[in-house]
């Protein structure tokens, strides 16, 4: 007869040993991405997200977000009430090195008692407990790693295991940064033009008049954009493009 509790023994045993992570073998955010799901399947998270850490009010969330398993509705619903920038999670985060923890308090805005309105807790982090880092690229650009669900708390060895496991993570995200670096030389200024006014919310039509060129020619710029971007579609190259501060 099988024990019950092999199933939570074997997954305790599991957290127990080191995440490996081999940083020169990752090429790839599709890599990336597995290993993410991989990291939060193991520790019991539900949701990961890797974002440049707020510094002014210019751009939305979803602007700011590199890599991540959230809903989509989610993510639209943090753009529209423009809570992240001014969240708890954030403000902890720029006094300290150290991890952050705390429960569903921690995307509410900070100093809510001092004046500001209670938002209502968004689903599904209505719940979940947040466990966050912050990050740096090589170069000093401040990023904020968050890995979010219904889990204890992380402490002690584990937690020290989940740091280490995010660094090596950030480390491969910006490998595929530099790697990506190629592509600001392959674009042509044109096609960065239209990727940039598309950004904007501008349509293939408006692009084509406000660059004086025909719409035809615009729909060409975007689809040897995307090849060179290897995105799969217009918006992917957009993004792609953003995070490569192409645009």
């Amino acid at each position: 007869m099988t024990d019950s509790n092999e199933p939570a023994s074997r997954r305790e045993a599991e957290a127990n040993m080191p995440f490996e992570i081999d940083p020169a073998s990752v090429r790839t955010e599709y890599e990336l991405l597995h290993l993410m799901r991989r990291l939060i399947s193991r520790y019991g998270f539900a949701h990961f997200m890797i974002a440049r850490l707020p510094l002014a009010d210019e751009q939305r969330f979803s602007e700011r977000l590199v890599l991540s398993n959230w809903p989509a509705e989610l993510v639209q619903q943090y753009d529209a009430g423009e809570t992240f920038q001014t969240s708890e999670l954030v403000e902890r985060l720029r006094q300290t090195k150290l991890p952050v923890t705390g429960g569903p308090e921690l995307m509410e805005p900070a100093g809510k008692g001092a004046g500001k309105a209670a938002v209502i807790r968004l689903p599904p982090h209505a719940g979940m407990g947040h466990f966050a880092v912050l990050l740096h690229t090589t170069y000093g650009e401040p990023f904020v790693a968050v890995l979010s669900g219904t889990r204890d708390e992380p402490a002690g060895a584990e937690r020290a295991t989940l740091y280490l496991a995010l660094l090596q993570l950030f480390e491969c995200l910006e490998r595929t940064f530099d790697a990506g670096s190629g592509a600001r030389e392959k674009l042509s200024s044109r096609e960065v033009e239209c990727l940039r006014w598309a950004a904007a919310g501008k349509s293939s039509d408006e692009i084509a008049i406000i660059l004086g060129i025909s719409a035809y020619t615009v729909s060409s710029y975007f689809k040897s954009a995307t090849r060179k971007l290897d995105a799969v579609n217009r918006m992917q190259a957009i993004a792609r493009a953003m995070r490569m501060k192409l645009i």
